[in-house]
């Protein structure tokens, strides 16, 4: 993984994971969920590995994302 991680990126998946879904983090990123989804894989692309797996419909986070998620909440602080 590089050295430098766009914080936008960063605060992108923390509402993700607050939300629950790419279409309320990209209410709360004021980006449109399309943004939010290239962003992800631009993230899985630095991570050099999924973030996130589907169960049915819905895109959930797998334990790399939660590994990267807790990063981002102390990178980004309170």
């Amino acid at each position: 993984m590089q050295d430098n991680l766009d914080t936008d990126l960063l605060r992108t998946l923390v509402a993700i994971a607050d939300t629950g879904s790419f279409t309320g983090a990209a209410r709360r990123v004021f980006r449109t969920p399309s943004a939010v989804s290239m962003q992800m894989k631009r993230l899985e692309g630095i991570a050099g590995r999924a973030l996130f797996e589907k169960r049915g419909r819905r895109t959930q986070l797998n334990a790399g994302g939660r590994d990267l998620l807790q990063h981002a909440r102390r990178i980004l602080g309170p």
